[in-house]
């Protein structure tokens, strides 16, 4: 639906034909004909076919590839905001359904942006899309050759960056006022050990249990809504 509302990207979509259609599916056919993404109906033993097993509700889309941008992309969001930038930087996460929730957070808390790299860690794959729930749509994906290469850029460009791994600075007591990138690493191998080295600083969240970790998707939540605090949101 969200993509559809973004003005098409799918090849086609596929509808149970003889049914009846509910508001929800007859609002898709509209938005898909509104966008000249064709429109075919299928037995309902079509469609199981070519989902594969995975619950279709009667509808499936073939989706165009994702679209990937550069850094410039998403600091063009910040600036067509008039915000400082705020991104986050996917350092090696491999788990499809962690970088679809990174992407979901990071739209619902308004970061400009993800940056993932092309060697290292999960691509934007249709797991990733259906796990952040449209947020997908929203959301500015800067793909990489080199993470730590966007790093020095970002930088440069008088980003802050952070480390969000353990042993640093504790988050809550920490500025993250102006133009800041967080970094969050592999499902248990943190943020790698130059990346770590090259960033401003290291952040880390309180512990208070037996283990020393959180989940990737869930440590890069915490981190996004606490710089939405650092700006200001919340206070009267």
């Amino acid at each position: 639906m969200e993509r559809l509302k973004r003005g098409g990207g799918f090849n086609r979509i596929e509808l149970i034909s003889g049914a009846a259609h509910d508001g929800r599916v007859d609002e898709i056919i509209g938005l898909a004909r509104g966008a000249g993404v064709p429109v075919k109906f299928c037995d309902r033993k079509a469609l199981d076919r070519a989902a594969e097993g995975a619950r279709h509700q009667g509808c499936i889309g073939y989706a165009t590839d994702f679209e990937y941008c550069d850094i410039d992309g998403v600091l063009s969001v910040a600036e067509a905001r008039g915000e400082k930038p705020f991104i986050v930087i996917a350092d090696g996460i491999e788990d499809p359904h962690n970088l679809g929730s990174i992407l979901r957070s990071c739209e619902c808390g308004g970061a400009h942006g993800v940056v993932i790299g092309k060697n290292r860690g999960v691509p934007v794959n249709d797991t990733v899309v259906k796990v952040a729930e449209g947020a997908a749509e929203y959301v500015k994906v800067a793909r990489v050759t080199n993470i730590n290469d966007a790093v020095r850029e970002l930088k440069a460009r008088g980003v802050w960056v952070y480390a969000l791994d353990v042993g640093g600075e504790d988050i809550y007591k920490s500025d993250l006022t102006g133009a800041v990138a967080l970094v969050v690493g592999a499902e248990g191998k943190g943020v790698s050990r130059l990346t770590k080295e090259l960033c401003d600083g290291v952040l880390s969240l309180p512990m208070r249990g037996k283990i020393n970790s959180l989940n990737a998707s869930v440590a890069a939540a915490l981190g996004i809504y606490r710089k939405l605090c650092c700006d200001g949101y919340g206070k009267q």
